[in-house]
C-alpha cells in the first residue's frame, strides 16, 4: 500500500502535487489542525503528517498515531510538537530551516527601520489628516551599532543586509567562530559587551532553556540608553513586561516584535505602548517562502516514507536519499549486530561500544549508531526504532561511544559492537560484502563467516569431537532444516562456537534436547528482521 500523508494546515498546492507524484495518498484536511479532538480521532489512520503553525501535536494526538512515521513542518518553529513524545513513539520530527530565511531576516531589517522612523505611527496620523512633522524624529541606521543575538542562518543573513547598510555588527554567539566572524565581517563579543554598545538589538536564536529569557529585565537594564529591540524569532527570548517598562521610562527608545510569549497575542504588556510595531508572526509571511517550505517539506516528507532519506530531523541524524542507497546495507548490518547482542544480553546494559573500521568510518556514524542502538533496545521494547532508541538507552543511563579508524583487517570496512554489563562484555563484529548482504564475521573475538537469517541458533561449547553430529542429529529428529552452518574457534581444544542459519524458527523442545547432552555452554535460539 501507498503511504498515506495527512495535510492538516494550510499548505500550497505545489505540495500536495508533489506528494501525489512521489506516490504517496494525501488528504488535504486544513480545518483539522485547528480541531485537536478530530486530529486525535483519526491521526492513527495516516503515515505522515505535514502541518504549519496551527496544528498542535499533543501528547493525546500523539497517543492515537499508530502507524504515524513522520511529522513535517512546512517552516522552522516546532514548539507545537511534543518532540519527546514524538521521539520516544518513534516518529521523526522534520522542519524546513532554509525555506523561509531570507523572508525573516527581511522582515527583522524592515522592522528596524520601522521602528528607527517610527513609520507605522506616523501613517496613522497622516491617514488621520494631521501632519506632525515634528512629532515623528528618526534616526538614521548608517554607522550605528547593531548587535545580533544568534548569528546562524537568518542571523547571518541580518548581519549582511545591515554592513550593507553600512551599520556595525556585533555578534554573540557560542557557536561563532573566529574565522567566520571575520569572514562574516562582525566582531564576535560576548553577551555583556554586546548589550553595552549596541544601538539596535535583533534576536535570532531558537527557544530552548538556554534562551529562555536571554533578555531578562536585568541584561534588558544593562542596555545602552535609547536601544532598540528587535524580536522575530520566538517569543519567550524577551521579558516582554521588563521591557515594557524601560519604554515607557525613556531608557530604551522603541521596539519591534513579530512574536510573543502567548499566541495568539490578544494582550500584551507591550500593546498600546508609543513606538512599539507589533506584527502577527509575519516572519514567514511572503508567498515566496510560504511556497518554498511547502516545497521542501513535501520533498522531504515523500523521501523519507519512500526511500527512507533523513533531512533536516530534529530527533534524528539526517541522511540524504542518496546517502541512503549507500550506507542501506550497513545501516541493515549496525541493526543486525545491535539485535544480536540484544538478545544474547539479559543483564542490564551500562555501556555499548562501537567501533567502525575502514571505508564505513567515513559514513554518517550518528546513523549507525541509532541503528545499533535500536538493534539492541528491540528486546525491551519491540516497537523501538532508530528515533526512539537513543531515548530509551539515554533514560536507561547506557553510555554510548564510538571509535572509528582506518582500514586495520581484511575487510574493505566493519563494524563491532561491544556490550558491557555489571558482570561481563560481549562483542560480535560484522561486513557487508558486495552484494549488499550483511554478513557476522566475529563473535567473542573468534572469526567465522556468517550469513545473516531470519532464524538463527547460536551455540557455545568445548572444541571437542561430536558436537556437529548431535546438532544436525537433535534437529533433524525435530524435522528442523539447517540452510546454513558456520563454526569458529578460539583453538585446538579452546572454546568453540557455531552460528546455525535456519529454514523455519527452532522449538523449544529441540532447544531442551541440546541443552541435555551436557556437551554445549550455551543453546540460544536468534531471530534477525531482514524486511529491510
Amino acid at each position: 500500500m501507498a503511504p498515506k500523508v495527512l495535510v492538516s494546515d494550510k499548505l500550497s498546492e505545489t505540495a500536495i502535487k508533489i506528494f501525489k507524484e512521489k506516490g504517496i495518498e494525501v488528504d488535504f484536511m486544513p480545518e483539522v489542525g485547528k480541531d485537536k479532538e478530530k486530529l486525535a480521532e483519526i491521526i492513527g489512520d495516516y503515515d505522515g503528517l505535514a502541518i504549519r503553525s496551527a496544528t498542535r501535536v499533543t501528547p493525546t494526538v500523539l497517543r492515537n498515531a499508530k502507524k504515524l512515521k513522520v511529522i513535517g513542518r512546512a517552516g522552522i518553529g516546532t514548539d507545537n510538537i511534543d518532540k519527546e513524545e514524538a521521539s520516544k513513539k518513534g516518529i521523526i520530527v522534520m522542519n524546513t530551516p532554509f525555506g523561509n530565511m531570507i523572508t525573516t531576516a527581511e522582515h527583522a531589517i524592515a522592522m528596524m527601520f520601522a521602528v528607527a522612523r517610527q513609520i507605522p505611527e506616523a501613517s496613522i496620523s497622516t491617514h488621520e489628516g494631521k501632519w506632525e512633522k515634528s512629532r515623528f524624529m528618526g534616526v538614521e541606521l548608517t554607522r550605528k551599532t547593531l548587535g545580533v543575538i544568534g548569528a546562524g542562518n537568518i542571523g547571518g543573513i541580518v548581519c549582511e543586509r545591515a554592513r550593507a547598510l553600512q551599520m556595525k555588527v556585533l555578534a554573540y554567539d557560542p557557536f561563532l567562530g573566529e574565522e567566520k566572524a571575520d569572514s562574516m565581517g562582525v566582531e564576535k563579543v560576548e553577551l555583556n559587551e554586546l548589550l553595552q554598545k549596541a544601538d539596535f538589538i535583533t534576536l535570532h536564536v531558537p527557544y530552548t532553556e538556554a534562551t529562555k529569557n536571554i533578555l531578562s529585565r536585568e541584561n534588558l537594564s544593562k542596555t545602552k540608553k535609547g536601544v532598540r529591540i528587535i524580536n522575530c524569532a520566538r517569543g519567550g527570548l524577551v521579558d516582554e513586561s521588563a521591557l515594557a517598562d524601560l519604554i515607557q521610562s525613556g531608557h530604551i527608545a522603541g521596539a519591534g516584535f513579530d512574536v510573543f510569549s502567548d499566541e495568539p497575542a490578544t494582550d500584551n504588556p507591550l500593546f498600546q505602548i508609543p513606538n512599539v510595531v507589533c506584527t502577527p508572526h509575519l516572519g514567514a509571511a511572503t508567498s515566496e517562502a510560504q511556497e518554498n517550505v511547502a516545497i521542501q517539506v513535501a520533498e522531504q516528507m515523500a523521501n523519507y516514507l519512500n526511500e527512507g532519506a533523513v533531512e533536516n530531523a530534529l530527533n534524528m541524524p539526517s541522511m540524504t536519499a542518496e546517502e541512503a542507497k549507500i550506507m542501506g546495507p550497513w545501516v541493515n548490518l549496525a541493526g543486525h549486530l545491535g539485535s544480536f547482542i540484544g538478545q544474547m544480553t539479559d543483564e542490564p546494559l551500562e555501556a555499548i561500544n562501537i567501533l567502525y573500521d575502514g571505508s564505513v568510518s567515513k559514513m554518517n556514524l550518528e546513523a549507525l549508531n541509532c541503528s545499533v542502538i535500536a538493534g539492541i533496545m528491540k528486546k525491551v521494547n519491540p516497537d523501538v526504532n532508530m528515533v526512539s532508541a537513543p531515548v530509551i538507552a539515554k533514560e536507561r543511563g547506557v553510555q554510548i561511544s564510538t571509535t572509528n579508524q582506518d582500514k586495520s583487517g581484511a575487510f574493505d570496512g566493519y563494524i563491532k559492537v561491544t556490550a558491557v554489563t555489571k558482570t561481563k562484555e560481549r562483542s560480535i563484529g560484522g561486513t557487508v560484502f558486495s552484494d549488499g548482504k550483511p554478513r557476522f564475521i566475529q563473535i567473542k573475538g573468534i572469526n567465522l563467516d556468517a550469513e545473516v537469517g531470519k532464524n538463527m541458533l547460536y551455540t557455545t561449547n568445548e572444541d571437542v569431537p561430536g558436537i556437529i553430529g548431535q546438532l544436525g542429529q537433535i534437529l533433524g529428529l525435530n524435522k528442523i532444516n539447517i540452510a546454513n552452518f558456520t563454526l569458529g574457534r578460539a583453538g585446538i581444544g579452546g572454546e568453540a562456537i557455531a552460528l546455525l542459519y535456519l529454514d523455519g524458527p527452532i522449538t523449544p523442545d529441540a532447544v531442551n534436547q541440546l541443552k541435555d547432552t551436557g556437551m554445549f555452554k550455551q543453546v540460544k535460539p536468534l531471530a534477525f528482521d531482514l524486511a529491510k
